[in-house]
Formats: C-alpha cells, sequence, structure tokens
C-alpha cells in the first residue's frame, strides 16, 4: 500500500526523503529521464519489484508532484508515465548518485541492468568528436527502441522510432553495457548473434568509441 510516513524532520534533506526515499521510488525517477514510460516498461525495468510496490511508488510520487499520467494520442492510445518539472529537477541529483555509486562494489549475482541505465551512461559518458557529421542512431534493448542522435560533441537520447537512422544495433542492455566498455568486441557478439546491426557500420563503431570512464556494471 502506498506509505505516508515521515521522518519528521525539518531538515530539507528529510523532506525530500519523505517524498523519495522510498525503496524503488528513485530508480522509477531513473527509468523516466529520459522520456514517458508505460507501466508495463517499468515493470521490465525492476524486475526485483512487484506490480503492486511498482503501482504503490507511482501513486505516491504522483500525489507528491513528481510524475503525472497522460493518454498518448491516436493510434497507440496507452497511458504513460513522465516527470513533471519538478520531478525533472531530480535529475542531477539521480545521476550525481549513480556516479557515486559506481565506486560501490557489486552486489552478489543475480543482477539486472536496465536499459535506461546503460542509456544514461551512454549520454553521460560520450564525447563524441565535434567535428564528427551529426549521425542518428537506432538503439534496440529489450524490445524497446530508443533515437540516439550525435551532434556537435553531444549525445541525446530520447524513447521511440527515429525517422531515419544511419545505423542501427539491437541487442540487450548487459551486452551494450560491455561494448561500450569494449568496443572491439564488436564483432564477436556480431558473429555469435548477441548483437544485430545494419546501416553503416563505421558511424556504429564511431559512438561506441566516443565513450569514456567505467560503465554502470563494472
Amino acid at each position: 500500500m502506498p506509505t505516508s510516513r515521515s521522518y519528521g524532520d525539518a531538515c530539507g534533506i528529510a523532506r525530500a526523503l519523505d517524498v523519495v526515499g522510498e525503496r524503488w521510488a528513485l530508480l522509477v525517477v531513473r527509468e523516466l529521464l529520459l522520456g514517458p514510460g508505460r507501466f508495463s516498461d517499468l515493470r521490465r525495468a525492476l524486475p526485483g519489484a512487484s506490480s503492486n510496490l511498482v503501482a504503490d511508488r507511482l501513486r505516491e510520487l504522483e500525489g507528491r508532484g513528481v510524475l503525472r499520467r497522460r493518454k498518448l494520442a491516436a493510434p497507440a492510445g496507452s497511458r504513460v508515465y513522465e516527470l513533471t518539472d519538478r520531478g525533472r529537477e531530480l535529475e542531477p541529483i539521480v545521476l550525481a548518485l549513480g556516479g557515486w555509486g559506481i565506486r560501490v562494489p557489486l552486489p552478489p549475482e543475480p543482477t539486472t541492468l536496465s536499459a535506461t541505465s546503460v542509456l544514461l551512461f551512454l549520454r553521460a559518458s560520450a564525447r563524441p568528436d565535434p567535428a564528427a557529421p551529426a549521425t542518428t542512431y537506432r538503439l534496440e534493448l529489450d524490445d524497446r527502441v530508443w533515437t540516439v542522435r550525435s551532434a556537435s560533441g553531444q549525445i541525446d537520447i530520447q524513447p521511440g522510432e527515429p525517422a531515419a537512422a544511419a545505423a542501427s544495433l539491437r541487442t540487450d542492455p548487459r551486452t551494450l553495457n560491455t561494448l561500450l566498455g569494449d568496443p572491439a568486441t564488436l564483432d564477436a557478439f556480431v558473429s555469435d548473434g548477441s548483437v544485430v546491426t545494419t546501416g553503416d557500420p563505421v558511424a556504429l563503431r564511431r559512438l561506441l568509441r566516443a565513450v569514456t570512464g567505467p560503465s554502470p556494471a563494472g
């Protein structure tokens, strides 16, 4: 059931934790940082949380003004959750926690790694050549499609199909995480079927090689 527990502490930190300190709350926020998501998307990304628990966190965060529900226009017509402006203010906080957490030892297996986690790492860690041509990519992770655009030394990532893409890559989040850490493994993953690519291989390798820094899964 939704909780209304409070620390009863007047400090701003405690009051913030009254809103987003419940278990799974910040991970729900994480999953919406790149754009709206359906309930089924959130459940898939957070397999350790039951449907009822995710629903409770969503109700709490909506009630606190962190996120909202809306209905997509036809023909989709499905309902999605998205961050409000107030919820969006949590982005630098969540990303800072992620940067701090990279140095924390990994939990024992089995572990999960969501597509959003890997894509946030890609967006934050990629340093594309500013002189390289603007390029659009299609990434498909766990049956969900993302549009990745590289331009002027920056990476932008949005959910959904691109109008056109120079290159496409389909895999799972863990394999993409490995690729970002070691782009030289691409050929081996393509050979064993773990990765499927189409389009310009030079552009795709340029994206993978733009990433620097430790990956979210070590």
